[in-house]
């Protein structure tokens, strides 16, 4: 089978194309699965750049979306052709959370899914979206579930609740989708005003260019009638936290998921507890709020934005296309 293969940790360059053997039949427990797409995000990047330290010869990318080949003994929840999507946290099925590192995640700790086939425990998938393809469900593991565990599950959102999402990544893409879907109202970040067009497009009722207001904190409690909103998804980290802490009401809650500005910086602690913010830290979530989630996502019909598909073999394209940071929602890799 047709595999990638992080030479070593440390850049682009070091992703080969190789031929491994193709696994053989499932055990007890175990499922065969015919990989069809995966979908970039930035801890992928991270993990090939080097920023995340990973085994040299590592199979990358923590999404994987396929069909179903072969079910080994006591396997019932799949059959052979069931479409199927991976799960971050192959070992967290339901509860609490209990994984703080990366150890089992896909493309990390472990082998990923940038391959033809793999063969994995049964409860390291789930069922795909009916009506989804491949690509958009691979959108789902990593992104998607950020997203609807960051609003829904943590954040409790509720109808006529506002949402700040920050820049047109897959997790702040996916969270506007929520935030409309669930009937809240959304304002929503970008240094384009061509992609503040396609946030307003997708029903953000408010969109400001944070290289045009650098205060967009204040510009947000303005948007709100000087109360603030109820949640931010806060992707920057320590550069923009300062800002949503500006930006979140009295009592609100701050969902801290992404650090694209740094892994470290300073905090106005005492304007957090002035503002008596609820600050949530976390790393995607469980098989069971992903079978929630895709309840949820076929009940309202959600799709998916995919900026664009590239095929495995153009995987380092599609990580550049990903560092210009021109993408809007989701690049996707097919095969």
């Amino acid at each position: 089978m047709q595999a990638i293969q992080l030479r070593e940790p440390g850049g682009l360059a070091k992703l080969d194309v190789v031929e491994l053997t193709a696994p053989g039949e499932p055990g007890p427990g175990e499922i065969k699965v015919r990989l069809r797409a995966s979908s970039l995000n930035f801890h992928d990047y991270a993990v090939v750049v080097g920023m995340i330290p990973t085994a040299d010869g590592r199979i990358p990318m923590s999404d994987g979306a396929g069909v179903v080949e072969a079910v080994g003994e006591g396997v019932s929840e799949f059959a052979v052709g069931d479409a199927v999507v991976s799960t971050f946290f192959p070992d967290w099925l339901e509860g609490t959370a209990r994984v703080g590192d990366f150890t089992t995640t896909p493309g990390d700790g472990i082998d990923g899914y940038a391959r033809e086939q793999v063969v994995a425990a049964a409860t390291s998938f789930t069922h795909q979206p009916q009506g989804y393809s491949h690509a958009e469900s691979a959108t789902l593991t990593t992104a998607g579930l950020t997203a609807w565990r960051a609003l829904v599950v943590d954040g409790g959102l509720k109808a006529g609740d506002t949402v700040l999402v920050l820049g047109t990544g897959g997790v702040s893409i996916f969270a506007l989708q929520f935030a409309k879907m669930m009937g809240a109202r959304v304002i929503a970040t970008s240094s384009s005003n061509e992609k503040l067009t396609r946030l307003r497009e997708l029903g953000a009722e408010h969109t400001i260019n944070y290289k045009e207001t650098p205060d967009w904190g204040k510009a947000v409690k303005a948007l709100t009638n000087g109360e603030g909103v109820d949640h931010v998804v806060e992707v920057g980290g320590p550069g923009t936290l300062p800002q949503s802490i500006d930006a979140v009401k009295v009592g609100g809650h701050i969902a801290l998921i992404g650090v694209l500005t740094g892994r470290e910086g300073e905090i106005p602690t005492a304007k957090l507890m002035a503002k008596q913010a609820k600050l949530q830290g976390l790393i995607v979530g469980s098989r069971r709020h992903q079978i929630e989630m895709i309840r949820a996502i076929e009940a309202a019909n959600l799709k998916p934005i995919i900026d664009r598909e590239f095929a495995l073999s153009d995987i380092a394209d599609a990580f550049r296309h990903q560092e210009s940071g021109k993408h809007f929602g989701k690049i996707c890799l097919t095969f």
